[in-house]
Formats: C-alpha cells, structure tokens, sequence
C-alpha cells in the first residue's frame, strides 16, 4: 500500500503552483487578455502568495484545516471570477478530507471531485462552455481510470489529460463569462482557466507522486 499523504506533501503541491502561478504571469495575463478582463495573471498571483504566507505562518493539524484555510485565503484575496472559484474547489477539497484519517489514492480523487463539483456549482458550467471545467472533467475521468495503479499514475494521467482539455478549449466558442462577449471571436484563444488548472494539477503530479 502507497504511504498515506502528508501536510508537508500538500503545502510543497500549493508552493510549487504558487512559484509555477507566479513564472507564468505574462502567459496567463497574455490568454486573459485576449477573451477576458487581462487580470487572471495577476490575481491568481496574489492570491497564492497569500496561500504560501499562510503556510509558512501556520501550524495546521489536518489536511481540511490546511485546504479551508486555502479555501478562504483565496476568496479573500483574489478577484474576479478566479478567487470564488479556486477558493471554492479549496474549500470543497477540505471538506472532503474532513475526518480522513489517511489521504490514499481513492480519498485523494474524491476530494478533487468535491472541489471541482463546487466550481459547477459556483460557475454553471458545462462541458465546451470553454473554462477550467473542460480541463478538470477529463482530468477527473483520467485520475479515476488510472487509480488502482496507485497516486502517482493517477495524477501524472489526469495533469495529461487536464493538458488535453486545455488544448481543446483554443476551438470552443465561449459560453460563460465575459470571453462569451466576444462570440465567434472567442474561438482561436486558449482558456486561462483551463490553463491555470493544468499547472495544479501537474504541480500535484509533481509534488504528491
């Protein structure tokens, strides 16, 4: 059996995507701008330099704790559409862990499901909509199918997959948020959302493998 994940695994998983957030500003600012209000760069920035200060400023004695508190930094701290909805997948990821004694594979994948049905919820999207979901739903899919062969082929398949989706969502015309605007000059631009999502995901394949 696989060691059960540790709090030091969870807070190396939000630093590296915060420094991952933080190297690629410009290129999430560049996406943003072209379907959006050019500011989900910046936010997502600030909001995990928060996240890492309250890491490095807190004694956290369970993986919930840890992730509501991420949770709640970020809709603190973040603005536009990104704060409501990492912060909410953080909260809802927490909550699964609430009680879990040991975060194994299967209970690792039913708290990136909890999260991610939170970011439904919060944003109404849904597949080809053209937002993070199209990166977080085959993710999902992947993660599960490559679960009994431990965390690690799990999420070096869902950051696979996350990547896929991304890529896909460059075609889609937008339809939620302000890229739906644009309608047919929507299509031809990655989702920021999309991208952003993918780096969590491969920062988690790189720190929690």
């Amino acid at each position: 059996m696989a060691e059960a994940l540790t709090l030091d695994a969870f807070a190396r998983w939000l630093k590296q995507f915060a420094e991952t957030v933080h190297d690629n500003v410009g290129l999430l600012t560049d996406l943003d701008s072209a379907i959006g209000d050019a500011d989900h760069g910046t936010n997502m920035d600030r909001g995990f330099k928060a996240v890492v200060s309250v890491l490095d400023g807190n004694g956290f004695e369970s993986p919930d704790a840890l992730f509501k508190k991420v949770g709640m930094t970020l809709v603190s701290t973040v603005g536009g559409a990104s704060g409501p909805l990492y912060g909410t997948f953080f909260l809802r990821f927490g909550s699964a862990l609430q009680g879990v004694e040991a975060v194994g594979t299967q209970e690792l994948g039913k708290a990136l499901r909890a999260g991610v049905e939170g970011i439904v919820t919060r944003g109404k999207a849904e597949l080809e909509d053209k937002t993070m979901y199209d990166a977080w739903a085959p993710a999902l899919e992947a993660f599960d199918r490559a679960a009994p062969e431990g965390t690690a082929a799990a999420l070096a398949a869902a950051a696979t997959a996350a990547g896929e989706g991304r890529d896909a969502t460059t075609d889609m015309l937008a339809r939620k948020g302000r890229a739906s605007y644009l309608g047919e000059r929507s299509i031809g631009h990655q989702d920021p959302g999309a991208t952003s999502a993918t780096m969590l995901l491969e920062s988690a394949a790189a720190t929690l493998a």
